[in-house]
């Protein structure tokens, strides 16, 4: 379909096919991001990797944070961060259900670990202690205006609206706390150096050692350090507690599917308390809910938008350099055409099929795919996996009314959460 938005030509893409030759058989045509006025803002000017014209600039930031951060290796070497932090909020679940009889909190539950792992990970300690729920609304904050619709953008004259509106203000507030989060954390490490080994506990180390000792073709000063630690951040954070919380959303409205996961994780636990991650692989029903919950929730329904940087003829269109495309996941995922019932949620529709989530299907494409597809797939799945096999597996779980009741209301922003937190009552489970 296409559109004009004010003096911007659209092109929204909602089927696999049309999906697959914007990002893969045109890829390098359409692998420009839009110079998007809340970017410029949010984004240090569009210096972090998810913001930056295509070039050689964003192949090298892409480079260093797959490389160091998001490879498979280098997922598997915080192994013991996932855990312990994921055993940290079984044990706050656990004292909250011998304590009292209200419901937990799972979204904030789940926010916070997510944010704990990504702090420790990236960060080298956690942030969330000492700023509470104040550092919650900031991450929260910061999405709802990076997914802002900014008339600005389309319509330049129009662009007295954003101010009149509060935006803008709004948007540089929250820039300016951020970047002062990120400085304070930069600053630290600086003035406490572990040397010159490429053993390192976090990606600030990682940064300033590539800092000191290589040479890229640009300046990696601190104003890049702190882009690639934001891009960190947020995709690591909002986008894992949103896959966690329609997770168990699902799984709370069909207990039957709740019960065929837990008898699963619990035949591989074999009586042990925890799962690991060396569990994981064994699990194939876990696997098929977690594909099924991104195919029917992807954390980004239209996914990160592209801009083609060149003419081009595409299914006998004539697309114009500059067009700004959004590929929309979530139409795409339920696509009568691809699915049977695509409404419903059937983990089953995934055991023995060889359809997968990471950019090789263009069926389900919630981290998207090609050159700006996302490379946190195997970070972000490490941890949703961990954290919700042990809440199946240690614990009970009911809603506090009926299941037709739940409300599945969306919030709005760059991620979708549920606008009303998950609340579900946790009983501890015995062998």
């Amino acid at each position: 379909m296409r559109l004009n938005f004010g003096r911007v030509p659209v092109l929204v893409i909602s089927s696999a096919d049309a999906a697959h030759e914007i990002m893969k058989t045109h890829d390098h045509v359409f692998a420009n991001r839009p110079p998007k006025i809340n970017y410029d803002i949010l984004l240090y000017n569009f210096r972090d990797v998810s913001s930056a014209p295509y070039g050689e600039y964003w192949r090298q930031l892409r480079s260093i944070c797959v490389l160091h951060l998001l490879s498979a290796k280098s997922v598997r070497s915080f192994r013991a961060v996932r855990e312990e932090e994921t055993g940290l909020m079984m044990e706050k679940i656990k004292h909250c259900s011998s304590s009292t009889s209200l419901p937990a909190n799972l979204s904030e539950l789940m926010a916070t670990t997510t944010n704990d792992i990504v702090c420790r990970v990236v960060l080298g300690r956690k942030y969330s202690g000492e700023n509470g729920k104040g550092f919650s609304k900031l991450l929260m904050d910061f999405t709802e205006l990076l997914g802002a619709f900014v008339v600005g953008d389309y319509v330049p004259w129009l662009d007295w609206f954003s101010h009149l509106s509060g935006y803008y203000a709004r948007a540089k507030k929250v820039a300016k706390q951020f970047d002062d989060l990120l400085e304070g954390v930069v600053e630290d490490h600086m003035n406490n150096p572990k040397g010159d080994s490429d053993e390192h506990d976090d990606f600030v180390e990682v940064l300033l050692w590539i800092q000191r000792t290589e040479s890229l073709g640009f300046p990696i000063d601190k104003t890049v350090i702190k882009a690639l630690l934001l891009d960190m951040f947020i995709a690591g954070t909002d986008t894992i507690s949103t896959l966690l919380e329609w997770s168990m959303t699902e799984l709370l409205r069909h207990p039957n599917i709740m019960k065929k996961l837990q008898e699963e994780v619990k035949r591989v636990a074999n009586g042990r308390t925890h799962i690991t991650e060396e569990d994981l692989s064994h699990m194939k029903y876990l696997n098929a809910v977690v594909k099924e919950t991104l195919r029917l929730h992807p954390s980004i329904p239209l996914l990160v938008p592209r801009e083609s940087r060149q003419d081009i003829k595409l299914n006998g269109h004539h697309i114009k350099a500059g067009t700004r495309v959004f590929i929309n996941a979530w139409a795409i995922a339920r696509d009568p055409t691809h699915w049977d019932q695509p409404e419903e949620f059937k983990p089953e529709r995934f055991l023995n099929c060889s359809i997968d989530v990471k950019g090789k299907d263009f069926q389900v494409i919630p981290f998207g795919a090609g050159r700006r597809g996302c490379p946190g797939a195997v970070y972000a799945t490490a941890v949703n996996d961990l954290v919700l096999a042990n809440l199946v597996h240690q614990f009970n779980w009911e809603l506090p009314g009926a299941a037709e009741g739940l409300d599945m209301s969306e919030s709005f922003g760059f991620t979708v959460h549920r606008k009303i937190p998950l609340m579900a009552i946790a009983t501890p489970y015995k062998n």
